[in-house]
C-alpha cells in the first residue's frame, strides 16, 4: 500500500507527463495524444516508484527494463525519461524534427530506450529475450512491457506469450493497455478479441485486470506480478483512451491528431485544473 503523501506525488507526475505530451504535440502538429495519456499513470508507477532504473543507472546491467511495445505512444515514454533527467527539457521540444532526439517511435539513440518498438507485436519478443538472458545470467533485472488492446491481433505477440509461459518466465510482467479504442475506431469493431483474461490464462499466464488510472491498483498488481513464480504476469489495465483530455476520452481522432489552438488551450485549462485536485 502506498502512503498518502507518495500517492499524491504519484498522482502529480502523471499530470506532469499528460503536460509534457500535450507540449510535445504542440499546436498545429499530429501526435499520439491518446494512447500516450492512456499510460500516464503508469509510467509515473512505473519510473518514479517501481523499477530499479535512473539516470546514473543507465549503463548498468541490473537495471529493470521498460520497453513499450506500442512504439506509437512514445510521448508518455519521453516525458517520464525526461523527468528522470536523461536528456534536457529542450528535446521535448523538439520532437520528430530533422535535428531533434526524439523521434516518433522509440530509438536506441535516446537514453533510457531499451528497444527499437512500433512495428507492432515485436515488444514481448524483445522483452522475453532480455528476462530469458537476465535468468542466464543471474541477474536480478526485471522487464516490463507495456501492449496496445489493438496490438493483440499481431501473431507474433502469442508466439511469445506462449514461449514466455513454456520457459517459466517469472522475472517478465506485461500490460496490456486496453483503452478499447485503436488508430481508426473502436478496437472491438475492428478486431474483436474477447476474453482477453481467460485467452492469457489459457497461455499459462498470471493474470489480473485492475483500474488502469488507480495508482494504489497499479502499484498493487506489480507488487503481486513480483512474487508469482514459475510463470509470467499480465496486468490488464481497464483505461481511457486520452485520459485527462475531456474532448480527446475515448475518441479515434486524437489517436495521431492535430491539436488546434483551442484544444491546446482546453488541454491546458484541463491539466490546471487537475493539478489543482490533486490529479484526482
Amino acid at each position: 500500500m502506498i502512503d498518502d503523501t507518495v500517492l499524491g506525488e504519484l498522482r502529480a507526475m502523471a499530470q506532469k507527463l499528460r503536460r509534457d505530451i500535450v507540449e510535445m504535440i504542440g499546436v498545429g502538429t499530429a501526435g499520439h495524444l491518446g494512447g500516450s495519456a492512456s499510460l500516464a499513470e503508469l509510467l509515473a508507477v512505473l519510473y518514479f516508484h517501481k523499477m530499479n532504473f535512473s539516470r546514473e543507472k543507465l549503463s548498468d546491467p541490473r537495471r529493470d527494463r521498460l520497453l513499450l511495445s506500442k512504439g506509437h505512444a512514445a510521448l508518455v515514454q519521453y516525458a517520464a525519461l525526461c523527468e528522470k533527467g536523461c536528456f534536457p527539457r529542450e528535446e521535448l521540444r523538439r520532437v520528430k524534427t530533422i535535428d531533434g532526439l526524439l523521434q516518433g517511435h522509440p530509438d536506441l539513440s535516446i537514453p533510457g530506450i531499451e528497444g527499437v518498438t512500433g512495428s507492432l507485436g515485436q515488444g514481448l519478443s524483445i522483452g522475453l529475450g532480455m528476462a530469458l538472458a537476465f535468468r542466464l545470467d543471474g541477474n536480478p533485472a526485471r522487464v516490463y512491457v507495456v501492449m496496445g488492446d489493438g496490438e493483440q491481433s499481431e501473431g507474433q505477440l502469442w508466439e511469445a506469450a506462449m514461449a514466455a509461459a513454456n520457459f517459466n518466465v517469472d522475472n517478465l510482467t506485461a500490460f496490456i493497455d486496453w483503452n478499447k479504442v485503436q488508430a481508426t475506431g473502436p478496437t472491438a469493431e475492428i478486431f474483436s478479441i474477447p476474453n482477453l483474461d481467460a485467452k492469457w490464462r489459457a497461455f499459462g499466464w498470471d493474470v489480473r485486470t485492475i483500474p488502469g488510472h488507480d495508482i494504489q491498483a497499479i502499484a498493487g498488481a506489480i507488487d503481486e506480478a513480483e512474487k508469482v513464480k514459475g510463470k509470467p504476469s499480465l496486468v490488464i489495465l481497464d483505461t481511457v483512451k486520452g485520459k485527462g483530455f475531456s474532448f480527446a476520452e475515448g475518441s479515434a481522432a486524437y489517436h495521431n491528431g492535430i491539436l488546434d489552438e483551442a484544444a491546446y488551450a482546453m488541454a491546458m485549462k484541463e491539466l490546471d485544473a487537475a493539478f489543482e485536485t490533486g490529479g484526482r
